[in-house]
């Protein structure tokens, strides 16, 4: 086959079945067997490290991914993103149409994947120096290229609208400092967190937690972006079912305000039937 049907990979490569071009017979992720060595023997988290960073994660790093994956599964409905979810499956709409809700809404700049974008950049600018934060926090830098996003409103990473840190924000990411180098930047943030939100004033968010962690495990802004879409989509399913079994009766607002309005041809028709009768 001519190079120019082929597709190029750093991370996959496959063969093909002798019988079957079309059907893989061995799968490698840099270099793993992926049914032969990773099936038998990795966990899920070890093999997501593998195939985003390329190579094979330690115990620590695997274990700091299993809980981060366990604090972004399910934001909630408080959180923009599993409300579309759940917008989409009370209207009964197919499974994938909530799922895209979820995304579509989550990949926004407040609390969403491209404010985690936003904070990771911010990590490799500024590393560990407080006053560097400080600065790139209270006076961001305006955006050099036009883009899709508007510059951000708020400093990445933190609620604006919060007067207090929530307490499940501050239980994660102590739990997660707990497991991760201690050189990092989650360690870091967990010891800074008061002196920083003191300076930026308003709290630490999730999506502020969230990027410390993509950082320690060594994820760049658009893979961290990627895996913090992924990581909340649980969530988003689980409450779109729940909601598409409960049905619309029950969802907040929408069964009050529905009210039908007469159409034209039936306020036509309903005149006719007057005029007749008189």
């Amino acid at each position: 086959m001519s190079s120019e049907y082929k597709y190029h990979s750093k991370i996959w490569l496959e063969e093909a079945e002798p019988e079957n071009p079309f059907a893989a017979k061995a799968c490698y992720c840099s270099g793993y067997d992926v049914y032969g060595q990773i099936l038998p023997n990795a966990g899920w988290f070890d093999y997501l490290l593998l195939m985003f960073l390329g190579e094979r994660p330690s115990p620590q790093s695997s274990r700091l991914m299993e809980k981060l994956a366990i604090a972004l599964a399910n934001p909630g409905p408080r959180e923009a993103s599993v409300r579309a979810g759940m917008n989409a499956g009370v209207a009964g709409t197919n499974h994938s149409s909530a799922l895209m809700a979820a995304l579509a809404v989550g990949a926004g700049q407040y609390g969403g994947a491209q404010e985690v974008v936003e904070c990771v950049k911010l990590w490799q600018s500024c590393s560990t120096d407080l006053d560097r934060w400080t600065r790139a926090l209270t006076n961001p830098d305006a955006p050099e290229f036009a883009d899709i996003w508007l510059p951000m409103e708020h400093a990445p990473g933190f609620d604006p609208n919060g007067d207090v840190t929530p307490t499940p924000v501050k239980q994660v990411l102590n739990h997660l400092a707990e497991i991760a180098p201690s050189d990092g930047a989650l360690c870091w943030l967990a010891a800074h967190r008061t002196d920083l939100e003191s300076r930026v004033g308003y709290p630490l968010a999730m999506s502020g937690v969230a990027s410390a962690a993509f950082v320690d495990l060594g994820f760049n802004p658009d893979q961290a972006s990627m895996l913090y879409l992924i990581m909340r989509l649980p969530g988003a399913a689980a409450h779109a079912l729940e909601q598409w079994d409960m049905g619309w009766k029950k969802f907040p607002y929408y069964g009050p305000a529905v009210e039908l309005e007469p159409s034209a041809d039936t306020i036509a028709e309903s005149a006719e039937q007057d005029g007749e009768g008189q």
